[in-house]
């Protein structure tokens, strides 16, 4: 097929992705894990169920970086996932030494892909691959707002009892705990949330949305939620892979975009074969533009005690 699509972790995000991503279509996928036998039988058994969903695109499984050479898009989900009780910055010390050997096997073999984060925290290992791999921070993009902003679409959905089809939401900040939730642009054939639900009850759909992710961890005990984050990883790649220049919430580097500078945070952006090809600034609110930044500065201590040894 020519194009390649790793996905670096074989567990259920990486696994899940390759299997969303294989039965588009778009290029053929590498799956890679450290342990023997996962990324292969795994690959094996999403490779057989092709001929029932008609794809043609081929999929390997490995534990070298050489056979993930020469990738046009490299999807990082290696790392520990959260426990019950365990915040996403409690991560960080553990995946943080994972994050910067994986970048470094990633940038030998294929230094001119394009590296979509989905390991947490997310904002700071994609901080953290873009200083360890010193890629333009076009080319290293997070996963946040996609999936932030699907949990509350579903949420309003429900909560209206409309299609979700009929519902656009957009999360910004931190991927965790100080997400920034604006209702306002949250929208029912384009009718704000504000104007169709009470004051309370959109409060409370933000608390749903913030919490979404924690209260999977809860249910399930022993794991993380993996089928919404690789759907929200598949369409990032989608974008970029199809150059589709699609307008999504991602974790992004910013460079004084916002007033905010050097720290990844979740903005609009326009993804494309180059990347993130533009930031979209939003007309906020002074009250929004001081709780982004106030997300922003949470996200920027994080990094800055994972940068102190």
């Amino acid at each position: 097929m020519g194009r390649i699509i790793s996905v670096i972790g074989a567990g259920n995000v990486g696994a899940s992705l390759a299997q969303r991503l294989a039965e588009k279509g778009y290029a053929d996928i590498v799956l890679l894990d450290i342990i023997d036998g996962l990324p292969q039988g795994k690959a094996l058994d999403i490779l057989q169920s092709s001929p029932v969903t008609g794809c043609d695109a081929g999929i390997t499984g490995t534990n070298d970086y050489k056979d993930t050479a020469g990738s046009a898009v490299i999807v990082i989900t290696s790392g520990a996932s959260r426990k019950p009780g365990m915040t996403r910055d409690e991560l960080l010390k553990t995946n943080a030494g994972i994050i910067t050997e994986v970048t470094q096997n990633i940038i030998r073999y294929s230094p001119d892909c394009t590296i979509v984060m989905v390991t947490n925290p997310a904002d700071a290992m994609t901080y953290l691959a873009l200083k360890v791999s010193g890629f333009p921070p076009s080319r290293v993009v997070g996963l946040s707002g996609v999936l932030d902003s699907a949990r509350l679409s579903i949420f309003i959905a429900a909560e209206l009892k409309v299609s979700v089809s009929e519902v656009s939401s957009i999360v910004l900040g931190e991927h965790g705990q100080n997400m920034v939730v604006i209702p306002r642009l949250a929208t029912v054939k384009g009718t704000p949330i504000t104007e169709l639900l009470p004051r309370e009850t959109v409060e409370r759909l933000v608390g749903c949305t913030v919490n979404g992710g924690a209260e999977i961890v809860g249910l399930l005990k022993t794991g993380s939620a993996f089928y919404a984050p690789a759907a929200a990883a598949a369409r990032m790649v989608e974008a970029i892979i199809v150059d589709k220049r699609e307008t999504l919430p991602c974790a992004a580097y910013l460079q004084g975009e916002y007033g905010i500078k050097d720290v990844v945070i979740g903005v609009p952006v326009r993804l494309g074969k180059k990347g993130i090809e533009e930031i979209v600034e939003l007309e906020l609110t002074d009250e929004e533009k001081e709780a982004l930044k106030n997300s922003a500065e949470v996200v920027k201590k994080l990094v800055n005690t994972m940068f102190i040894k």
